[in-house]
């Protein structure tokens, strides 16, 4: 930063971050100077020119390797750590240190003595973020508070998280003295000024006084020597570094920093920090690199806009105007029209409060519906149902859907017409996958996309594979994922020992499961959900650190706008649902928070519903104070890839609402939620506490709590205030899940458990309930007034389970969650049974599950591999073959093991035929009677006619005829039967045909 006066020779300012630089040249240029805002507080002040006192340090925030450079001449150079030369950006001409609590400078010793209590610290700044920060500390000795570990310390924190400091400046003096955390603060003089910030601390004597751009904003006194905080080691400070240890590290842009080892006057200061046009062009600087990401939005260039764009009302503390030339294509509100022939250049410019301006050059591209289509992605294979959108992404083209096998894959309906009550389905009945059944194979179908702009209208197909069903085996137990505390916000995960619900233990040793590095590296709130054709598992989590000194104000009102989403099959080896490492943005700009996502299926938009808590400003720049309540959004998802957008609002009374979890008996979904508020909010009796609602349509909107409510059309209330009068504390987060059969809890096979979290107290309790307590629960008999209705003793739950998710789970799952391994094959069992040489084999899983894949069956030289049917074979077995044995061969997923059947005996029948011929003897007819033994083994024959009987003995594929006399001219057509015993014990009997004759 260029200060009026110079206390060492001037030097060359580089540029630090080409990134940056690109940034400011892309698609935006500066009109004018951004003039002196309100600043020139000092002016009236200065008056003449001061002396200065020669410095003992200078950081213009220019830097080599890892030195933050002095440039005063004293070499006084501080030690940065975790910053790198991406941390460094150029404004104009001055190094700009953009802390990203991601890392500090460590300030050397001999910049303050001590030998006084006098000292003086010049910090140019600028921070939006509200939080337990330090932007810098004179003292070492990171530690806990109001312990020794702490070290003694002087900082300031340029914009304060904390209650009584929100927003605002919070500085001030720690001694501690025997058991006196001995922390003295200035009083609230009011926050930064827009843009840059002078903020100079002035040690006189035993008086701290604190100055924003030259004019004093608060004083304190105290009783502490600065030799009591002065270090005796290498360190004597830090620049964006807390000495609390939970603290998080500053997030903020400084672009220069002086100490003395004197206290400067009020002239003396005023003539030494940057002027009030230096800070504004350091600030415009910024402006320009951070607002055109921000007002591109979803477009990925200047010259390449077609979606909306978004005009903040402020940025980095400066309020902005904004004014397009040609508002028919881009409107002063960042609406592109989308009903332009050609692509169009607009000039639009952001004016500052103090008139400069920031001209941006845009080109909005024409309308094209193959932008639509180049937009599309689908899955390559799927086991969910596909999004079909029918409106482009791009520009708005009008989609329809075609499918070369509507039964496999459905199109779109053109005759689609939206419902009275609820969302519309937005792929218009298209997407809905009809899966082949477990063991038949994936199956491929072709979908084509028909996108339609004025005009212009062109088609692209893609092509999908469809997997068949999965293997479905009975549950045999839980799962739970949950974070424990405010200060360990990661995943972890428990599990029951059996299918017992109050059985759970941690897994994976009892270390987390999940832990964030990207986002705001926080994760709360989580919620696993199985998917509708229990393929897989979904898990959500809230993106927010509190540990990392996020306020529970800054939380609510500039909090993450994604939720983090997570799949496994396992419930061990989780994947990111977006292939990346981050979370998914579903919020719109103007939320303040996105807040313990969940989910649930619709059966009727054969989507899921993922629901969330947030805020809602009035736009983008959150300035307004208003209507700040806490309500419940919805979006609709099929994939957890893709979420339809903007929300929608889904639960808006008037009162704060959030920890929304849903489940569905019979024809109504019941949902449980917290009343946010601190009492009462109308006919919700308590606040911090949960009450029941029901609804015929998932996503039907909800604006009071009615007891008298239509379900059909909204959600009725059904009970209120259903937990603290038990637990005797406030809860959130409910959860509510059906129990398994067999599940000791649930005798009356209609089981269910409610969980709510006693955040203050340890954690979740449990109700055990049923699912007809719950649907019959009304005003006049609410469930929670029920005598029945009793929190269970403390126990069988996971450990401290804060705010989390419960689910069931088969044994392969189980069992994989206790050796923390992917899913084993589980073992069969194969049972061959014979009837004559027919053989059929049944084979079975030790987890009562399906089972698919193929048997073979072998009996000397004989095989044959047959397919099951319903965890069936049969095969007929060929003569000769007198024992087979069969083994179930597996299948191409490795599910389930194979097995072995013990032999069995094939005693069928023989193969034995007759043929009859006629002939005339003497007038008289003869039946000649030709007898086959077709089989492996000898036989005893006997043949019976009308006109005797007689007996043979015939070898293993021999033929032998017998005569029979009918002494009669003619006869007519008859039968015989054939009849025999083999060697081998097998057995044979036959009727055969016999001709008619004439011999007169």
């Amino acid at each position: 930063m260029r200060p009026t006066a110079e206390t060492s020779p001037p030097r060359s300012r580089r540029l630090i971050a080409a990134g940056l630089a690109g940034a400011l040249t892309a698609g935006l240029c500066l009109a004018t100077p951004l003039s002196a805002t309100a600043s020139d507080e000092a002016s009236a002040t200065a008056g003449a020119a001061a002396d200065l006192p020669a410095v003992t340090a200078h950081y213009d925030m220019t830097h080599a390797g890892s030195q933050l450079l002095d440039i005063s001449g004293n070499g006084r150079n501080a030690t940065l750590t975790g910053l790198t030369d991406a941390s460094f950006a150029d404004a104009d001409g001055d190094a700009v240190l953009r802390f990203r609590k991601d890392g500090y400078a460590a300030l050397p010793k001999g910049l303050v003595t001590g030998t006084d209590n006098d000292f003086t610290v010049e910090y140019t700044v600028q921070t939006q973020t509200a939080a337990n920060q330090f932007g810098w500390v004179i003292g070492d000795g990171v530690g806990a508070w109001n312990t020794t570990a702490l070290g003694n310390h002087i900082f300031v924190n340029p914009r304060s998280g904390e209650t009584a400091y929100a927003g605002a400046v919070l500085s001030g003096i720690r001694v501690k003295t025997g058991t006196s955390n001995g922390e003295v603060r200035l009083p609230n003089g009011g926050g930064l000024n827009p843009g840059f910030t002078t903020l100079t601390m002035v040690g006189s004597g035993n008086t701290l006084t604190l100055y924003r751009d030259g004019v004093q904003i608060s004083t304190t006194t105290h009783t502490y020597s600065l030799s009591s905080i002065i270090p005796s080691g290498t360190t004597l400070g830090y620049l964006g570094r807390s000495l609390y240890s939970p603290d998080p590290l500053l997030q903020a842009d400084v672009t220069d920093v002086k100490v003395w080892d004197v206290a400067l006057s009020q002239a003396q200061l005023a003539e030494s920090m940057p002027t009030a046009a230096a800070k504004a062009a350091s600030t415009e600087a910024l402006l320009r690199a951070d607002l055109l990401p921000t007002v591109l939005g979803a477009n990925p260039s200047a010259d390449q806009v077609s979606k909306n764009l978004t005009f903040p009302a402020s940025s980095n503390g400066v309020a902005l105007t904004w004014a397009s030339e040609n508002t028919a294509v881009i409107s002063n509100t960042g609406v592109v029209s989308r009903t332009i022939t050609t692509d169009t250049p607009v000039t639009v410019t952001a004016t500052t409060a103090s008139g400069a301006e920031i001209v941006f050059e845009f080109t909005v591209f024409a309308p094209n519906p193959s932008a639509d289509l180049d937009a599309i992605t689908l899955a390559s294979r799927t086991t969910e149902n596909l999004p079909l959108i029918t409106t482009g992404t791009v520009d708005g083209a009008a989609i329809t859907w075609t499918s070369s096998d509507p039964a496999l894959v459905t199109p779109t309906d053109p005759d689609y017409a939206a419902p009275a009550v609820g969302s519309a389905d937005p792929f218009a009945g298209g997407g809905i996958v009809d899966r082949p059944a477990y063991g038949s194979g994936d199956e491929q179908v072709t979908l084509t996309a028909h996108a339609v702009l004025g005009e212009n209208s062109v088609e692209r197909s893609f092509t999908v594979t469809v997997a068949e069903r999965t293997r479905q085996a009975p549950d045999a137990g839980y799962a739970a994922a949950y974070f424990k505390s405010d200060g360990d916000e990661k995943i972890y995960q428990a599990a029951t020992s059996g299918n017992d619900f109050f059985t759970f233990s941690p897994v994976n040793g009892g270390a987390a499961v999940i832990t964030s590095t990207s986002d705001t590296t926080g994760l709360r709130d989580p919620f696993i959900l199985r998917s509708h054709d229990g393929d897989k598992y979904y898990l959500l989590a809230t993106d927010l650190c509190i540990s990392c000194g996020t306020g529970w104000g800054p939380a609510q009102s500039a909090g993450s706008l994604k939720i983090e989403v997570w799949e496994s099959v396992d419930l061990v080896h989780w994947t990111r649902t977006n292939d990346g490492d981050s979370g998914i943005t579903v919020n719109q700009p103007a939320a303040g928070m996105t807040w313990a996502p969940e989910a649930y299926w619709d059966d009727e938009l054969q989507s899921y519903v993922v629901f969330f808590a947030s805020r809602l400003y009035s736009d983008a720049s959150h300035t307004n104070a208003d209507k700040l309540y806490a309500r419940m959004f919805q979006v609709l998802t099929r994939d957890f890839t893709t979420f339809t957008a903007p929300p929608t609002s889904w639960q808006d009374t008037g009162y704060a609402r959030i920890d929304s979890t849903v489940t569905k008996i019979g024809d109504y979904y019941y949902r449980f939620t917290k009343n946010e508020e601190s009492g009462a909010a109308g006919t919700l009796e308590a606040g911090k506490d949960i009450f029941l609602e029901r609804s015929k349509v998932l996503t039907a909107p909800t604006t009071s709590s009615d007891w008298n409510a239509d379900p059909a059309t909204t959600w009725q209330l059904t009970d209120t205030r259903m937990t603290s009068l038990e637990t005797g504390q406030s809860g959130e987060g409910p959860e509510i899940i059906e129990l398994n059969e067999g599940d000791p809890n649930n005798a009356t096979g209609d089981g269910y458990v409610f969980l709510v979290d006693n955040y203050g107290a340890g954690g979740y309790r449990a109700f055990v309930t049923s699912g007809d307590a719950i649907a019959s629960s009304s005003q006049s008999d609410r469930l929670s007034k029920r005598a029945d209705w009793n929190v269970r003793p403390v126990g069988g739950l996971p450990a401290s389970p804060r705010h989390g998710a419960f689910v069931s789970v088969p044994q392969t799952v189980l069992t994989a969650m206790h050796d923390w391994t992917g899913i084993t094959a589980v073992g069969s069992t194969t049972a061959l049974s014979a009837d004559g040489r027919e053989v059929t084999a049944e084979v079975s899983a030790a987890d009562g599950g399906e089972v698919a894949g193929t048997v073979t069956f072998t009996g000397g030289t004989w095989s044959e591999t047959v397919a099951l049917d319903d965890a069936s074979a049969s095969a007929t077995v060929p003569a000769g073959v007198t024992s087979v044995t069969a083994v179930y061969d597996g299948y191409a997923d490795g599910l389930v093991a194979t097995s072995t059947s013990a032999a069995v005996a094939v005693t069928g029948d023989l193969e034995l035929s007759a043929t009859t011929t006629t002939r005339c003897v003497a007038g008289k007819v003869q039946l000649v009677v030709a007898a086959h033994n077709g089989d492996t083994q000898r036989a005893d024959v006997v043949i019976t006619t009308p006109y005797g009987t007689k007996a043979l003995s015939l070898a293993a594929g021999a033929t032998t005829s017998a005569v029979f006399s009918t002494r009669a001219a003619s006869i007519t057509a008859g039968s015989l039967t054939l009849t025999g015993t083999g060697s081998g014990g097998a057995a044979f009997e036959g009727t055969f045909p016999t001709p008619a004759a004439n011999c007169g």
